[in-house]
């Protein structure tokens, strides 16, 4: 497996619509615009996260339209498209074809989206975006819900590169946790008021706004050990 993002609606895979035979191509674009005559919402102006198993729905649907294999050609295109991919990075929900959301994304499709989107964007400049890959993955770990064990045991492929990526996220996510986790004990012992300590320990905005959240929280939301 690798670190792109899968064609995560219409299981047409990337690599399935590259292997279509090269006389199909013509079609495509064909293809493209009457599905966003027939679907502006999810083919429009906004590109929304497709629910699984669109691609047989939309053979059945329209079996005198679409041919099956100008159909997964175009909708793998369309699933790596730019646009889309950040549609499912940002963690909308999936919709079927009347535009209703279904289902959420799979934390394992938002990271997915999350390394491909990082990778094109970094070849394109020579500023080191990783830092920014970083804050992504963190939210996208956080959002999940899941322990780490879990969440890497879902996303974890053989992309060395990826893989070390991810190991930095959530180590800086940890180390984050763990600090926060001796923020709050500290505060609970300390006996004085939010504002009382964060000034004797010149606490950062970031650090009073996470104290403030985790103390709003039940009872002790201490980190998950990696």
């Amino acid at each position: 497996m690798t670190s792109e993002a899968p064609a995560t609606a219409a299981e047409p895979t990337p690599d399935q619509a590259q292997a279509a035979s090269p006389k199909s191509k013509p079609s495509v674009q064909p293809v493209l615009e009457k599905l966003f005559e027939l679907y502006p919402n999810l083919f429009g102006a906004e590109f929304l996260p497709l629910k699984l198993g669109v691609f047989q729905e939309l053979l059945a649907t329209h079996p005198d339209v679409f041919e099956r294999d100008s159909l997964k050609l175009a909708l793998g295109l369309h699933t790596r498209s730019g646009r889309y991919l950040q549609s499912v990075a940002a963690g909308h929900q999936r919709h079927d074809l009347q535009g209703v959301a279904v289902e959420d994304v799979a934390p394992e499709h938002i990271y997915f989206a999350l390394v491909e989107l990082f990778r094109r964007r970094q070849r394109r400049t020579a500023e080191d975006l990783r830092p920014k890959l970083r804050k992504q993955l963190i939210a996208a770990f956080e959002a999940s819900g899941l322990t780490y064990q879990v969440y890497l045991g879902r996303v974890q492929t053989k992309d060395l590169e990826a893989n070390a990526w991810l190991e930095d996220a959530l180590a800086a996510h940890g180390q984050a946790a763990a600090k926060l986790q001796a923020l709050r004990s500290a505060f609970e012992a300390s006996g004085k008021t939010l504002e009382e300590f964060a000034d004797m320990y010149g606490l950062s905005v970031p650090d009073v706004r996470g104290l403030r959240a985790a103390l709003a929280q039940a009872p002790n939301p201490a980190a998950d050990p990696a």
